[in-house]
């Protein structure tokens, strides 16, 4: 009788997992690494994780693109101007060996500064 309970909580946690370990929807048209071929590459990805990095030379503008959450490793000093789908604008200022958390976001980025963007991002598929 005490069964039936564990039994659907197991079930539950195994549905929950396997959720949680699907692959990236590959049919995004604002996926990155398709609007950004330029300036983004993939150097790793799994079930868990995808690793791109991120080269912006002086002027460039990536288009409108997504991110999904994770970290992001700053192997460069640099500035850029990030414009947010709803058009907001900000100036930022990276330095060489930071990282930062990173919340999911559309965007475009330009680089503004006088060397080229080169970051590392990990996104997080969960």
């Amino acid at each position: 009788m005490h069964r039936t309970p564990t039994i659907c909580l197991v079930i539950a946690i195994c549905l929950g997992v396997t959720l949680v370990a699907l692959p990236q929807a590959t049919d995004d048209p604002l996926d990155s690494l398709k609007v950004c071929a330029a300036t983004q590459r993939l150097i790793f990805e799994n079930q868990f994780v995808r690793v791109i990095d991120a080269q912006i030379p002086i002027g460039v503008v990536e288009p409108m693109h997504r991110h999904r959450h994770g970290v992001v490793v700053h192997m460069g000093d640099y500035t850029n101007e990030q414009t947010n789908l709803d058009g907001q604008k900000a100036i930022q200022e990276r330095k060489s060996g930071t990282a930062r958390w990173s919340e999911a976001v559309v965007h475009t980025v330009k680089n503004v500064g006088k060397t080229s963007t080169h970051a590392i991002r990990v996104e997080l598929k969960y």
